[in-house]
């Protein structure tokens, strides 16, 4: 079996209202899916993660060394694509590319395997993954009615809709982010039966963080994710010294290396690597290992379409945390809640999360369908290598 093509496609949508966090305002979607195809007419379908034109030109990039290899022998292709451009993409948007390519080449040797991903990653520790509903983002709506109330009430919402978990957003200044998180966790309820997140997305200093984290402390928050920027390592191992609520990060990280750094500090409690940008599903298997390792949570970042959300169940029915006991400490894998029609639309069967769980695809491959009219309908002109 030989690869045969690289298509790339830019799938776009525009919102019905924008909504914004810490750093900037969403008014559109924009994600590059790929699709590679082969002469025995396997296909596979992958994406990447970050700003959509770039990873269309990287992809493309990349494509030369790909096209007319064994899609079987995906480890050497990925040290082929990741050695071509070392030099310049140890982190960042090349990475992005790189990973959208190994996640359809994941695919594809599952279809013609006639096994899931999860089952090529070594086997499924769980059938059903249970999700955190991510949502809370700021609107004007927001800004010009009471913001607590409004927030209060979308929690409420996911509550209701059986999340056991759920992240907001703060990064607003360390007063109104004080204001928000208590009315969201006086709904839910103090008892901490729902998990409560708060994601700054790297919006503070050290002092700001560290102010925000012990207000937030009696508030049973499950973790406090991106409180700085991304390289400030140290600054992380301190202020996870200083507090009590556990800290995430990663989703800005690439590759072991990176994650080694974050790891060996011990600068977080838990993990969130992008499938989707820190290398595929082929680095992440083993960002995992090192997470094992040093006895680390790993719990993935998942934004996008329907194709990072199965890739990501892949993964995640596939982590194991050490110690082992009776009633294992299970995963919690991000359910992206925010409008999006490219990941509600894309799949001929979208996932659905019931009791606050997603079901893992036992099909070969990722193990999902898609919807080729509505990719033709969120598509700009696609680029064929």
């Amino acid at each position: 079996m030989k690869i045969t093509g690289i298509t790339t496609f830019l799938l776009s949508d525009t919102l019905d209202e924008s909504f914004y966090f810490s750093q900037f305002e969403y008014a559109s979607r924009l994600i590059c899916v790929v699709k590679v195809t082969t002469d025995e007419g396997i296909v596979g379908w992958g994406e990447g993660y970050g700003p959509a034109e770039v990873i269309r030109s990287a992809i493309n990039f990349f494509a030369p060394l790909v096209i007319g290899r064994n899609p079987l022998q995906g480890e050497v292709i990925w040290q082929d694509m990741h050695r071509r451009a070392l030099d310049y993409a140890r982190k960042g948007v090349m990475l992005s590319a790189l990973s959208a390519i190994d996640i359809a080449l994941w695919d594809i040797r599952g279809k013609a395997l006639g096994q899931s991903v999860s089952t090529l990653l070594g086997g499924r520790f769980r059938e059903k993954v249970e999700v955190y509903a991510t949502g809370l983002y700021f609107t004007q709506a927001h800004a010009c009615g009471n913001m607590q109330a409004k927030l209060a009430d979308e929690a409420l919402l996911y509550k209701s809709q059986g999340y056991r978990a759920i992240k907001m957003k703060v990064g607003l200044g360390v007063r109104t982010d004080i204001d928000n998180v208590t009315a969201v966790r006086k709904a839910l309820g103090a008892g901490g039966e729902i998990k409560l997140m708060v994601d700054s997305n790297h919006a503070y200093t050290f002092r700001e963080a560290f102010e925000l984290a012990r207000a937030l402390e009696p508030l049973r928050i499950h973790w406090f994710e991106e409180p700085l920027a991304p390289d400030d390592y140290a600054g992380y191992r301190e202020l996870r010294g200083r507090t009590t609520i556990p800290l995430a990060a990663g989703e800005c990280e690439f590759l072991r290396a990176g994650f080694r750094q974050l790891l060996e500090g011990r600068c977080v409690d838990f993990i969130q690597p992008e499938t989707c940008a820190a290398g595929g599903i082929t680095e992440a298997k083993k960002i995992a290992d090192l997470a094992y390792a040093h006895y680390v949570e790993m719990t993935p970042h998942n934004w996008g379409t329907g194709i990072a959300v199965a890739a990501n169940l892949h993964l995640t029915a596939n982590l194991c945390y050490p110690p082992g006991r009776m009633h294992a400490n299970q995963p919690l894998l991000e359910f992206d809640r925010s409008p999006n029609r490219l990941r509600e639309e894309l799949l001929a069967h979208p996932f659905k999360a019931t009791d606050g769980c997603l079901t893992v695809p036992t099909a070969p491959g990722l193990g999902i369908e898609i919807d080729e009219e509505k990719l033709l309908h969120f598509s700009q002109p696609p680029r064929a290598s």
